[in-house]
């Protein structure tokens, strides 16, 4: 049947089962948007109140549902307001499709009004992008941009469409989508079963084994795999933040994230360590600290999906690449059951000896407020964060037991992330799951618009702002490393957090002490789910708090400043 271009996108959407979509409207994408009002009972179009904000939604919404997320913008400024969003999907490996408008295809590269070439700009930021200058082009290319988004190494793909290709007509015929292909796993020079009697081989040697893992074991779907590795080896595991919640954090074997804010245990088991096995990760420079002191008594194991990533920062010993959930289901049976009980030991008196610790002293502090949601919210609810001292307090303070409950922009560290991420993440959740948004007020006053958003769709997020008036991880690092000149820093601007709540029609609360924390997030939560509107509590907190441990730039992740 003939259909027009932007109706051939949408049924392209229904084929690939999308019923959600995020954007903001405007004159490029004016067809699409008529196309969408006429299957409106189909797709739900979220209106968001920026199109960054529409980005982060749609990154939310993918990392809670492990579902494709999609965004919609006009041509230039509303195409290059999703780039932040792209990024932070690009660099977190989370898989998207953005859906750009164009000036007419004749009038492209003459500098017409609100044009720019959206797919140069995203090149470096997408795993691949297109222009659809023929409408004969279109199905395949929406097909195509799933396909690359779910495949592999999952990430966003953008596609910009002219506004004369989703007028004109063309011949469309129903497709079922392609599966999600499984990349399958090999290793260099080697058959996959001799790389993997290989890995078996060093992991049966070892006395002193780490397993340290990251988003890849949470975005293959490996958590079952991984925790039978585990009780296989009898081996403490660390974690990335992105990789927090792919295995229980009140296990025994846990001993927390690693790195510039890792714990104690987790950063000296590495340093001990005789045998470094490294799943789902890309050895960030945060992680690694100085490269040539990282791990120095260990062989590194490295098992990735990515064959880019193997040897990029740190040097590999041996390495697996493909599927995870199947190298770990053939790897395991070649491995001895292991009693690293000395091993063991020696890690949890590690952690003993080095608790996450803060001053408590009555004051309300901002490592309490975080400690209290992680243990009053339930066992299904989720965590979103923003970025800064707040988000690194979250990975420290509160345990994550299952995948998908931590959700935070890693790679790229995007201020502003959280409120979109977060509406993202409600729409796609079942609604007796609570979502949790926490902030510092220098990343809330980013997107705080988003509020907007969250009212018009009656999301029923928590949104808890720690306000210390000032840019809390910035100005940690002035305080540590630049002699206390806190250049730009303070925010002194006295805003009203709670009334800005009120004007958007969210319910607002207050919290100036210890004492008033359970309570109010016991009603914020209640009130939430039983009015499905936002809820935002403003905690007023001291801005002399800082993230510890903290390893110095430049040194090695032993060198750690613990308070």
């Amino acid at each position: 049947m003939k259909l027009s271009g932007a109706e051939i996108l949408v049924e392209c959407l229904k084929e690939q089962h999308v019923d959600v979509l995020f954007g903001y409207p405007g004159g490029a994408v004016l067809n699409i948007y008529d196309a969408l009002y006429k299957h409106q009972d189909e797709i739900t179009h979220y209106r968001t109140a920026h199109e960054q904000g529409a980005a982060h939604a749609a990154d939310g919404y993918a990392r809670a549902t492990g579902r494709t997320g999609v965004c919609l913008a006009t041509s230039g400024p509303g195409a290059t307001n999703l780039v932040t969003g792209i990024a932070t999907a690009y660099m977190d490996s989370v898989p998207m499709v953005a859906i750009t408008g164009n000036v007419n295809v004749p009038l492209l590269g003459k500098d017409s009004f609100q044009e720019v070439d959206i797919a140069g700009i995203t090149l470096p930021i997408t795993k691949h992008n297109f222009i659809v200058k023929n409408i004969n082009d279109l199905a395949g290319v929406i097909r195509k941009a799933f396909a690359i988004a779910q495949d592999g190494r999952q990430g966003p793909v953008l596609v910009d469409i002219p506004k004369d290709v989703t007028a004109q007509t063309a011949e469309y015929a129903y497709q079922t989508p392609t599966p999600r292909r499984v990349r399958k796993s090999a290793q260099a020079g080697l058959t996959l079963q001799a790389g993997l009697e290989k890995a078996a081989a060093l992991l049966n040697q070892s006395q002193k084994p780490l397993i340290y893992t990251g988003g890849g074991i949470i975005a293959s779907g490996a958590s079952p795999e991984l925790k039978e590795l585990v009780e296989t080896l009898n081996a403490p595991i660390a974690s990335s933040a992105m990789g927090l919640g792919g295995f229980p954090g009140s296990d025994s074997h846990f001993t927390g994230m690693l790195g510039m804010h890792g714990t104690g245990a987790s950063n000296f088991a590495a340093t001990e360590c005789d045998l470094f096995m490294a799943i789902g990760v890309r050895f960030s420079d945060r992680v690694v600290g100085s490269a040539p002191r990282f791990a120095p008594n260990a062989k590194i194991l490295h098992f990735d999906i990515d064959p880019a990533e193997i040897n990029k920062n740190i040097r590999a010993s041996h390495s697996v690449t493909g599927n995870l959930p199947e190298i770990l289901k053939r790897l395991i049976p070649m491995l001895h059951p292991m009693d690293h009980t000395e091993w063991t030991a020696r890690v949890s008196a590690m952690k003993e000896r080095y608790p996450l610790r803060y001053q408590k002293d009555g004051i309300l502090r901002p490592q309490y407020v975080i400690e209290r949601i992680g243990a009053l919210r339930g066992p299904d609810d989720v965590i979103v964060t923003e970025v800064g001292q707040h988000q690194m307090w979250a990975c420290q303070y509160i345990q994550y037991h299952k995948p998908r409950s931590f959700i935070s922009s890693g790679g790229l560290g995007t201020m502003g992330y959280g409120l979109g991420a977060a509406i993202g993440a409600v729409i796609g959740l079942p609604k007796d799951r609570t979502v949790f948004n926490i902030a510092g007020d220098g990343s809330f006053r980013m997107n705080s618009i988003e509020l907007a958003t969250a009212v018009d769709y009656n999301i029923p997020l928590v949104e808890v702002i720690l306000s210390n008036h000032a840019l809390g991880m910035v100005r940690q690092w002035q305080n540590l490393f630049y002699e206390k000149r806190y250049s730009q820093t303070d925010i002194i601007r006295n805003l009203d957090f709670h009334k800005l709540a009120e004007a958007y029609q969210a319910a607002a609360f207050t919290v100036t002490e210890s004492e008033q924390v359970d309570g109010v997030l016991r009603e914020a939560i209640d009130l939430a789910k039983r009015s499905r509107k936002p809820a935002v509590i403003n905690c007023e907190v001291g801005p002399d708090d800082n993230v510890f441990p903290m390893v110095p730039p430049g040194a090695g992740i032993d060198e750690l400043v613990m308070e």
